[in-house]
C-alpha cells in the first residue's frame, strides 16, 4: 500500500491566463516536506498581479504586485499556511532569469512553503538560502 504523502496541497486557481502544473507542484512540495519531515496541509493560491497587488497592499502595506506571499498557519492537521503566487508576476520572472513558467512557479512555490515554516531570508544569516538552494539542487 503506497504512503500517504506528508503534504496534503489544497490548490485554487484564480487565474485563466495561464495552465498551472498543479501536480507538478504538489510533488516539489511534497518532496520538500518530506525532506524537512513536515506534515500537515497547504493551501497554495495562484492569482494574477491585481489581486497580489491588494494582498500586498493589505499585509505589507507595499502598494505594489509581487510574486509569492506566504502566510504561516497555525500547523500541521491544522494548517501550514497559504502560498500566493502571482502567475503574471512569475511569468515575467521565468523570462528575465531564462527559466520555464513551470520552473519558476516550483521555485517560488518551494520558497513560499518555506516561509510558512517560519524561515525568513531576511533575518536568518543566510540560513534559508541555504536550505532553498540544498532544495532546489534535489527536487528541481
Amino acid at each position: 500500500m503506497p504512503q500517504a504523502p506528508p503534504l496534503r496541497v489544497t490548490f485554487l486557481n484564480l487565474q485563466k491566463r495561464r495552465r498551472v502544473p498543479a501536480a507538478r507542484l504538489a510533488r516539489v512540495l511534497n518532496g520538500a516536506a518530506r525532506k524537512l519531515r513536515v506534515r500537515g496541509e497547504l493551501a497554495l493560491v495562484l492569482c494574477g498581479d491585481a489581486r497580489m497587488r491588494s494582498l500586498n497592499r493589505r499585509y505589507r502595506r507595499k502598494d505594489k504586485t509581487t510574486d509569492v506571499l506566504s502566510f504561516e498557519g497555525p500547523g500541521a492537521e491544522e494548517g501550514i499556511g497559504d502560498v500566493v503566487i502571482s502567475v503574471a508576476t512569475a511569468e515575467r520572472n521565468a523570462r528575465r532569469f531564462e527559466r520555464s513558467l513551470e520552473q519558476e512557479l516550483e521555485i517560488l512555490a518551494l520558497h513560499g512553503f518555506l516561509h510558512t515554516l517560519g524561515y525568513d531570508h531576511e533575518t536568518d544569516d543566510g540560513e534559508m538560502d541555504r536550505l532553498e538552494a540544498r532544495l532546489r539542487k534535489s527536487l528541481l
